[in-house]
């Protein structure tokens, strides 16, 4: 009986562990937060792209110092400059026009994920939130394409429609 359980178990978590390995272009750590999520490796990483892609050397990459202000993205070289331009901006802007991170988290309506403001700058937890509500989304629609589209915009429609073009464009 035992052996049979964890059959049953490899063979349920066996797809989760082909794709922590199986895209070696993916960096480890978005494979890992992928798995533990239960979401597409190269799908969180092409949000991420989506998101914060910033040309480095000869690639795109995301980038996790970079914030999204009012519409008016803002690129740093460091969490710390980042972070102090964050407060600045927190002082004269509403959360829900503030984005951060890897993924783009809306301070307004997720920044109660956070310990801090500054902690949407940290990848892993970023990442964790990212792929925990593509996961929701995955969960009420049962379609990656409208998980990613209502990812960036609940409501549905034609924005959601164009960001799902934008993401699966780096698939």
């Amino acid at each position: 009986m035992a052996a049979r359980y964890h059959t049953l178990i490899s063979l349920f978590l066996l797809p989760f562990a082909l794709s922590v390995h199986a895209a070696p272009d993916i960096p480890y750590g978005y494979r890992q937060v992928a798995w533990l999520n239960k979401v597409p490796a190269d799908l969180l990483y092409a949000v991420a792209l989506t998101e914060s892609g910033a040309r480095l050397a000869q690639d795109v990459r995301p980038w996790p110092w970079t914030l999204n202000v009012a519409g008016k993205g803002y690129r740093y070289a460091t969490r710390q400059q980042a972070c102090a331009a964050l407060h600045r901006f927190l002082r004269t802007t509403s959360p829900k026009r503030i984005d951060a991170g890897l993924g783009q988290i809306n301070l307004g309506w997720n920044g109660h994920h956070f310990s801090h403001p500054c902690e949407a700058l940290a990848p892993y937890p970023n990442l964790h939130l990212t792929a925990t509500l593509l996961r929701r989304h995955y969960d009420k629609w049962q379609s990656w394409p409208e998980a990613v589209g209502r990812y960036h915009r609940p409501a549905g429609g034609k924005p959601a429609q164009r960001y799902r073009q934008q993401v699966f464009r780096h698939l």
